[in-house]
């Protein structure tokens, strides 16, 4: 083997390395999160799938949404703030972020949005693409650094990354709004959900040390209470109901205390931590 060959396979030994490091966590080494649209708790536990989330899983009679309309809750998910973010408008945000917190510990993430153009993509919409539903494009350490940006992806590239066991550790899969049920009912985003993620959570390979966490982002705008539905499955989480009050911050601590990340010193530090599930 030449020198150059040489140098080119451990070149290539080493990035292989890097690129599957898996940092583990005190709970799980993989979580996927996806949010789903304006929709009452009572309303979607009526759905096959999502019942059938709830009862696999940890599911939360008491969860929350903190704000109306969409865009803030995303915001608060992955900033630990509402950024004082009052409505679905385009924002460009200074702030720290959880994928400053993944980033400083070497947990990898993606980003996977349906029907987004890539190319760090900043316009308001395109097919059923909604920025307002893509918190990280609003990012300005991540719209303006091209290396961070490209880490969000065409949701087309999920189930090759699945197949190829190449999905980050952070995974944030973003539904268009017909899949999301924005744009249709709830019907159709838990058929298209069932269809998309059925094959994932019953297999065991695929589900070791990953977590699943389905959300939505607020309720239906004049429900009474915004309490949304909020279930989380995987190989190491014990099912049962649990009625502690929570909120989007309080997933976004568990993922922090999950691999030790600290905090970003907002609502998450405040937040109630989801149970012990496990």
């Amino acid at each position: 083997m030449s020198i150059l060959k040489s140098l080119g396979f451990v070149f290539f030994c080493i990035f292989s390395i890097n690129a599957f490091a898996t940092v583990h966590g005190k709970y799980f080494d993989r979580v996927i999160t996806v949010i789903f649209e304006n929709k009452n708790y009572s309303d979607v536990l009526r759905q096959p799938f999502f019942s059938q989330l709830a009862k696999n899983g940890a599911h939360f009679s008491n969860f929350m949404g903190l704000v109306h309309p969409s865009q803030p809750n995303y915001i608060a998910l992955t900033s630990g703030s509402l950024q004082n973010v009052k409505n679905d408008l385009v924002v460009n945000l200074d702030v720290t972020n959880v994928i400053d917190l993944l980033e400083a510990q070497g947990i990898s993430w993606k980003i996977y949005a349906e029907d987004y153009p890539g190319n760090c993509f900043t316009g308001v919409s395109k097919l059923g693409y909604a920025r307002k539903h893509n918190p990280f494009i609003s990012y300005m350490n991540i719209q303006k650094n091209p290396s961070r940006c490209a880490n969000i992806v065409n949701a087309s590239e999920f189930d090759q990354d699945a197949e190829n066991n190449a999905l980050a550790q952070y995974v944030f899969y973003i539904p268009n709004n017909k899949n999301n049920g924005h744009d249709t009912d709830l019907s159709y985003a838990d058929k298209w959900f069932s269809q998309k993620f059925s094959k994932y959570v019953s297999n065991n390979l695929f589900m070791e040390k990953t977590i699943l966490v389905s959300t939505f982002d607020e309720s239906e705008p004049k429900a009474s209470i915004n309490q949304i539905y909020t279930s989380i499955v995987g190989s190491t989480v014990k099912p049962a109901v649990y009625s502690d009050a929570l909120n989007a911050y309080s997933v976004l601590k568990l993922i922090e205390d999950n691999w030790s990340l600290g905090n970003l010193g907002r609502e998450d530090v405040k937040a109630s931590p989801v149970p012990n599930i496990w």
